[in-house]
């Protein structure tokens, strides 16, 4: 009865078939006559206006009771995501880009970064390490730079001045390297001149070292 009150013969549509958002592919509606959008996650639908079916969905009615109408829902009532125009179900691993991966849980998404975000100090074989994006490859690599290099590179790019607010990162001192005397502890921080990572050092002293005992005298 539905069908035959909304459905007409024979169909009359648009010349132009409408131009859909991302993530909403263009379907025959309910009466298999023109071409609409199909309806996403949470969307109004009804007899006419679809779901997308290619994404699980189905016009739900059991909210329609409450006066807020049917909407888009998943066929099982199981919660997904929506992400850049497109949805996800639950517990399904996808990747928005190479550098990071996402899981669908809850309605809501949890994402991890796939490209490593270790901090290179300099060594005697490397000291002057430099994270750069390699053509053809999507997390970045670290390079070592000669002397020379390092020093055309700061003459061409930095300042003798931070133009831009530098902020400032580092971590706690360790502790002293001597249980007494002089020692040294360290640090990693960016308070320097370039706002570049390096590890600092500066003199300690817990407490003075204990006096040795003078040697007894020989007995004879």
């Amino acid at each position: 009865q539905v069908c035959a009150q909304l459905c007409r013969r024979p169909c009359y549509c648009p010349w132009v078939p409408p131009r859909c958002p991302r993530g909403s592919p263009l379907v025959l509606d309910g009466c298999g006559c023109c071409k609409i959008c199909a309806r996403r996650l949470g969307e109004p639908c009804d007899f006419l206006h679809v779901c997308d079916q290619s994404q699980g969905l189905v016009c739900d009615y059991s909210s329609a009771s409450a006066g807020t109408g049917a909407t888009c829902n998943f066929e099982d009532d199981e919660e997904g995501c929506e992400v850049n125009g497109r949805v996800y179900r639950e517990g399904e691993v996808f990747q928005p880009s190479c550098k990071i991966q996402c899981q669908c849980l809850d309605g809501g998404f949890n994402c991890i970064p796939l490209c490593q975000e270790d901090v290179r100090l300099p060594t005697p074989d490397c000291p002057y390490p430099r994270r750069v994006e390699i053509p053809g490859k999507c997390c970045p690599e670290w390079i070592c730079e000669t002397r020379d290099q390092h020093l055309l590179r700061d003459a061409r790019a930095v300042p003798p001045l931070l133009r831009f607010p530098c902020q400032e990162w580092g971590t706690e001192w360790s502790a002293c390297s001597a249980t007494c005397g002089v020692g040294f502890a360290t640090r990693v921080s960016n308070q320097n001149r370039y706002c570049r990572l390096e590890t600092q050092r500066r003199l300690c002293m817990v407490r003075p070292c204990p006096a040795l005992p003078a040697a007894f005298p020989a007995v004879s």
